[in-house]
């Protein structure tokens, strides 16, 4: 069969022009706005919802939440049309309280249950080992569920211990299922390529926590104020990394938090545009 240039774009163009329309959604790591959902989850959702947000993501104090709340908020992002694809949870949630995390998830409608950080010390590359052994269990009794487990990184594990940067040794001892959330901050604090770090670990990049870092102002600065490449690491999350969901965060401003969420939130679309 000959295959002329016309038949072949005509071949070849639907799926690039799907790949080109994905649309991955943009969402806010709730812990930016920590002490507003403490005093009100529901009107804290609400808030973010309206703001245009499409995603949220809860963190590690919403195991605690009554079951009635967690299906309150399921109600209201499902008015809204806002998702939860992903939740933070601490190790003793995924490793000793897995199944109330799979009911709280299942009713979010999440699917990525991700350890967010390591918790206490690990001065041993040995104790990375037996941490990524702990999440490949954990991906284990999950897939039964169809849901994901991940490991969030910090500065710490790209810092050398014993010759080596933690964040590789997890990533060398979890299963290519395990995701590898990338918190581009604290890479680009300590020096780190987040650009390099995505390619070496292609389809492992499901999700991203869009924070910035800067010299003078550190994790204050806002997004896209600071010193990472965001052109650069979007581009590489959304061509090899796998990207299913930006999830924005800022841990502190010189700004009330639902207004530096909102000004966020704008330059994420205009980095996308």
């Amino acid at each position: 069969m000959n295959l002329t240039r016309r038949s072949l774009l005509a071949s070849t163009l639907p799926a690039v022009l799907a790949a080109r329309s994905k649309k991955i959604p943009i969402g806010l790591e709730l812990y930016s706005v920590r002490d507003e959902l403490k005093k009100d989850p529901i009107d804290t959702v609400t808030r973010i919802g309206k703001m245009g947000y499409e995603v949220v993501e809860f963190f590690g104090p919403y195991i605690d939440y009554p079951l009635a709340t967690v299906k309150e908020l399921r109600k209201v992002m499902d008015g809204l049309n806002v998702k939860c694809m992903s939740t933070h949870n601490s190790g003793k949630t995924l490793f000793e309280n897995l199944p109330k995390a799979i009911e709280y998830n299942q009713i979010f409608g999440s699917t990525m249950l991700i350890q967010s950080s390591a918790g206490g010390r690990m001065p041993k590359i040995d104790d990375w080992k037996a941490l990524g052994e702990k999440l490949n269990d954990v991906s284990v009794k999950l897939k039964a569920h169809k849901m994901r487990t991940g490991f969030h990184n910090h500065a710490s594990e790209f810092r050398p211990l014993e010759g080596q940067l933690p964040i590789e040794v997890l990533a060398a001892n979890t299963g290519k299922d395990v995701i590898l959330q990338l918190d581009v901050g604290t890479c680009v604090e300590v020096g780190q390529d987040p650009v390099a770090f995505i390619k070496k670990h292609k389809g492992r990049i499901r999700s991203m926590h869009a924070k910035d870092w800067g010299k003078e102002k550190g994790y204050r600065v806002l997004l896209g104020e600071g010193d990472s490449p965001w052109k650069e690491i979007l581009s590489a999350a959304e061509k090899v990394g796998g990207l299913e969901v930006i999830l924005v965060e800022q841990e502190g401003a010189d700004l009330p938090p639902f207004e530096v969420a909102e000004r966020c939130l704008a330059t994420m679309r205009k980095l996308r545009a």
